[in-house]
């Protein structure tokens, strides 16, 4: 699939790199069909350079320029980008938030009545092309087409998988997927720490407890089995995974997770409030 459409990105960092990448790359856009405009001028030009991408002064003229717009900043600043770009936009473009806990009311309120919103929720395995995006469509005025809502699922689909969700629950997204790639570095550290005090070099422990990891996300997406299951083939009766498992009961493993995904969720509602 290609999009036939500009693609405007406002800011240039990490994850706008990522979703070039897939675009450009996978053939979903040609690098004429996009730009990218940041406060680094530095950054522009690596983009320039990396994917020969257009690359612009101001915010104004890129968002003038696109049909698609990408809000691709800092929560903090949005408000601000958004003053800036309101009447530039043209009529009934489609914009994209990635802005963590924004709401897509908080958008629309400061840009024309006919904009087209989406609000996008993606994660920074994206930039390996694993990441995994949570999409709610909204509205400032008219509403989505129906290729208005492909091309927003195409651009993330480039970069991984995507689902669909009501707005409502984007902070618990963002709790989950959006914050829980740090959660698992850090279960990546702990378990090639245990396998160095075991006697493991320490480059081969950081891979086992990788690939481990790798893997077994894997089984559960192409096995479609509950976790829990699978877990219970792994574990023999009276084996090693057993009392591996005991630790992690008795360390409140399981309580530890789901508060991180709380605390994470109900400070991307607090971002929200303003």
């Amino acid at each position: 699939m290609s999009v036939n459409r500009r693609i405007a990105f406002l800011g240039a960092g990490n994850m706008t790199e990522a979703l070039v990448a897939g675009m450009v790359e996978g053939g979903l856009a040609s690098a004429d069909q996009v730009l990218a405009s940041d406060i680094l001028p530095e950054r522009c030009a690596y983009l320039a350079n990396r994917y020969h991408i257009r690359v612009g002064k101001d915010n104004p003229a890129t968002a003038a320029w696109g049909q698609v717009v990408v809000l691709s900043v800092e929560p903090q600043v949005l408000d601000g980008v958004l003053e800036e770009i309101s009447t530039a936009l043209p009529d009934e473009c489609v914009v994209i938030s990635v802005a963590a806990g924004y709401p897509i009311a908080r958008v629309a309120a400061r840009l024309k009545p006919t904009t087209r919103i989406v609000r996008a929720m993606p994660n920074t395995p994206s930039s390996v092309l694993a990441g995994v995006t949570a999409l709610s469509m909204g509205s400032g005025g008219s509403g989505l087409s129906a290729t208005d809502a492909q091309v927003a699922r195409a651009i993330f689909e480039s970069v991984g998988k995507v689902v669909v969700v009501e707005e409502q629950l984007m902070d618990a997204v963002t709790g989950l997927s959006g914050s829980g790639p740090a959660y698992l570095f850090v279960a990546i550290e702990a378990l090639a720490d245990g396998g160095v005090k075991m006697g493991l070099p320490r480059r081969v422990a950081e891979l086992l407890a990788a690939q481990t990891l790798l893997g077994a996300a894997r089984m559960v997406l192409e096995t479609g089995e509950h976790p829990g299951r699978l877990k219970d083939r792994v574990a023999s009766p009276g084996g090693a995974t057993l009392a591996g498992l005991r630790k992690l009961e008795e360390g409140k493993l399981r309580a530890t997770f789901m508060k991180a995904v709380e605390a994470a969720a109900e400070r991307s509602k607090e971002l929200g409030v303003g």
